[in-house]
């Protein structure tokens, strides 16, 4: 039987942890012992345990007291029974000093992640107002990483001053070579004015294409719909979540 209701898009879930200090050591190899827990939990599709760097964008400097778990979930409820029951979550409140996630819904994506695409289904319908993540991520060949690191910087440092952002991370599976940049926004015109018109950032998107920077590559936009917890002490868009479309 045809059916003609729409697929459900693909939950995400980003969630950063603020590491307790004296417990360097215990962050450092959760990168390594946390995969075997994760791949065990009922109604993860899709995962990636992620370093972050200094800034808010692509950094060259770990930075070695701020990690990521981005997730996709078959359903809500699965996405809730990990984050407030599991014992490997448990550990993570134990040697932290805060975590703030929020939770997403894709509407567009673009590309692959370890020949995955993780973010699809995207949401059907159309959505032009309100809020919108962002989530950059590329693989960087290595022949292209010194003219990578020569160009990329300076386009990330223009986040600070970008108008119309609400607070961006660079984050990374592989320092230098796997790289991500996780961003919220006031809109998706703010978002576009800071891609597609700051002169550093166009100069980027220009060389990636005529330099073919990346092995593989993916752009994903999201509507933030909860958010919980604090990142620098504070909940960045608890007030801007769009909680009715979840």
């Amino acid at each position: 039987m045809n059916s003609h209701t729409p697929t459900p898009a693909r939950l995400t879930t980003l969630t950063l942890f603020g590491i307790k200090k004296g417990h360097l050591r215990w962050g450092l190899a959760q990168m390594g012992t946390s995969g075997p827990h994760l791949a065990k939990i009922p109604g993860l599709l899709f995962y990636k345990l992620l370093g972050s760097g200094h800034g808010q964008g692509f950094s060259i400097k770990p930075n070695f007291w701020r990690y990521g778990l981005l997730c996709t979930w078959e359903n809500e409820a699965a996405a809730d029974a990990f984050l407030n029951s599991s014992e490997l979550m448990q550990e993570y409140v134990t040697h932290t000093y805060e975590s703030w996630t929020v939770k997403l819904l894709p509407y567009q994506s673009h590309g692959q992640w370890d020949k995955q695409e993780p973010f699809t289904p995207t949401l059907a319908e159309k959505y032009s107002s309100g809020p919108v993540a962002v989530l950059t991520r590329a693989s960087i060949n290595w022949l292209a990483l010194p003219d990578f690191w020569r160009f990329v910087p300076k386009a990330s440092k223009a986040l600070e001053d970008a108008k119309g952002l609400i607070c961006s991370i660079g984050l990374g599976e592989l320092p230098l070579v796997r790289q991500a940049t996780f961003s919220i926004w006031e809109s998706e015109e703010a978002m576009k004015a800071y891609a597609y018109k700051h002169a550093d950032h166009k100069k980027v998107i220009h060389r990636t294409r005529a330099k073919r920077w990346y092995s593989e590559e993916l752009f994903a936009r999201f509507i933030p719909v909860a958010s919980e917890g604090s990142w620098n002490g504070i909940d960045p868009v608890k007030q801007l979540v769009v909680p009715d479309v979840l």
